[in-house]
């Protein structure tokens, strides 16, 4: 790599390494890995930055080499770190506000890691991250119709998640026409 292109990739890292890590630690669940995984997905992409045919879209680039990162680590966990259990943990009656927030913010983020990874990848990029069908499927290396079919599959998911863990909150709020999970 030479000078121009040092600096060149300096500062798109400088630009958007706090959206990246944002994408990483969704799709991991955990900061520390998700500063993993980007400092992984930098480390490749700066190897091949020279050779980058499309200098003005890097950064799809990047977010295609963290999802793969993300699969291949996913590939080589195991399955036995986890725990499951037939009851879902108790929430708290009458949490102040803020503590509803962060309550809601670990299901949410529980739910999501409950997702298989690529319906998790296709949450992430486009509600997450406001990423259209056609720049989602070419960051995952698929079709629009898989990307569209991923994610009805996970809101499904999601829904069915959150009618088991408060089923008299969504019936409440779904009859004031409020949904949990658009």
């Amino acid at each position: 790599m030479n000078a121009d292109e040092e600096r060149e990739f300096r500062e798109f890292v400088a630009a958007r390494s706090r959206s990246l890590l944002h994408t990483a630690y969704l799709l991991t669940g955990d900061w520390e890995q998700g500063r993993d995984l980007l400092q992984t997905a930098l480390a490749s992409t700066a190897r091949r930055w020279s050779r980058l045919r499309d200098r003005q879209q890097p950064e799809t680039y990047v977010r295609r080499a963290i999802y793969h990162a993300q699969v291949d680590r996913f590939r080589l966990l195991s399955w036995g770190k986890e725990t499951v259990t037939d009851t879902l943990p108790d929430s708290s009656g009458q949490a102040a506000d803020w503590a509803d927030t962060v309550v809601q913010r670990q299901d949410i983020m529980a739910a999501l890691r409950r997702l298989p990874k690529r319906q998790r990848a296709v949450i992430v990029l486009r509600y997450f991250e406001d990423l259209p069908d056609p720049e989602i499927a070419a960051i995952l290396g698929v079709a629009q119709g898989t990307v569209r079919s991923q994610t009805h599959k996970a809101l499904a998911s999601l829904r069915a998640a959150f009618a088991e863990a408060e089923p008299s909150a969504t019936t409440s709020s779904s009859a004031s026409g409020r949904g949990v999970i658009a």
